[in-house]
């Protein structure tokens, strides 16, 4: 923004690394987006395809002289921007960056020179490289079936926010999820069934907790939830609401309504109560209080208190 004087930006990116859609989401400063608008672009589209194969920039007055009307180019005009620069690597185009207005410098400022038409490009080449490795580094560490975060990932960042929040004195909760039966609906639909039980629970989990929290697939049916400074109360309220939004959702499969049920465990840090800066005995904690509401009758959660916690501290103790 500072390099081309102007007083906005943003970028359509890909959701995920098979998203069929390039989606601006919260990747914008300095604009004002109109709350009607659908802010996605297909990756299909003649847009897409004609940045590709243009390999330059253009200012929207172009790109309509070039392609006429159509719903991408109406996305554009909604933001008004001065110049849309596609970001492309090895011929595939892994991003829109475009710019907003410009600081006029003198009063026969007619708007971008090629020389800085030249330079925003040179920058969307570098901007290009920088998605693809955070594209490859996302794929790294995210489960391809249900698009969480996996088991190492979630363990490498739970045990750095247990050392912010022994420093700073916050609380943190895991939560720890099982699917009820999960192997009923293997044996009695197939394994697509139990992929698509897999897939739905995941959505319900993400859309069920902050942009600050994390889900991740802890392994097979198993689920793992992050919860950044919270506490006992709103961590066991957290977990019920997933439950619930579980046992009240349809799984509708190939004709076939389906009721799925969660079982949950839920283990805080707190420096006077559980004070552990473990992630494996906090996760620990969280399994063992799950396998509780497993023997309760399943579809409950239960949260990792003082006797689970001494029960867990013996069986340590006897494995030694």
């Amino acid at each position: 923004m500072a390099q081309m004087r102007v007083l906005g930006a943003g970028v359509f990116i890909l959701n995920s690394s098979d998203s069929q859609e390039l989606l601006l989401g919260n990747n914008y400063n300095g604009f004002e987006v109109d709350a009607s608008v659908n802010y996605t672009i297909p990756v299909d589209s003649k847009l897409v395809a004609h940045f590709t194969a243009q390999n330059t920039v253009f200012t929207l007055d172009e790109l309509k002289k070039q392609l006429g009307s159509s719903p991408e180019i109406k996305i554009f005009e909604s933001l008004h921007p001065t110049l849309i620069v596609p970001l492309i690597l090895k011929n595939h185009l892994n991003g829109l960056l475009f710019l907003g207005e410009r600081i006029s410098t003198s009063d026969n400022d007619e708007g971008y020179t090629p020389y800085e038409k030249k330079e925003i490009y040179t920058m969307a080449s570098l901007a290009a490289i920088a998605v693809n490795n955070a594209s490859l580094v996302e794929q790294s560490s995210t489960d391809m079936m249900t698009h969480l975060k996996l088991k190492h990932y979630f363990f490498n960042v739970l045990t750095d926010k247990l050392d912010e929040a022994a420093t700073s004195g916050q609380n943190l909760a895991v939560m720890m999820f099982d699917i009820d039966f999960f192997k009923k609906f293997n044996d009695t639909y197939g394994h697509a069934c139990g992929d698509y039980v897999l897939q739905e629970v995941a959505q319900i989990i993400k859309k069920s907790i902050r942009y600050a929290d994390m889900a991740s697939r802890y392994g097979g049916e198993e689920f793992t939830v992050l919860l950044n400074k919270t506490n006992k109360k709103n961590a066991l309220s957290v977990a019920e609401r997933i439950r619930k939004n579980i046992a009240s959702h349809d799984f509708f499969y190939q004709g076939q309504h389906m009721n799925v049920t969660i079982s949950g465990g839920v283990a805080l840090f707190d420096l006077e109560q559980n004070p552990t800066v473990s992630a494996k005995v906090l996760v620990d904690q969280a399994d063992q209080a799950l396998y509780v509401s497993k023997r309760s009758g399943r579809n409950c959660i239960t949260f990792a208190d003082a006797k689970i916690l001494e029960s867990q501290g013996k069986s340590e103790e006897a494995s030694k």
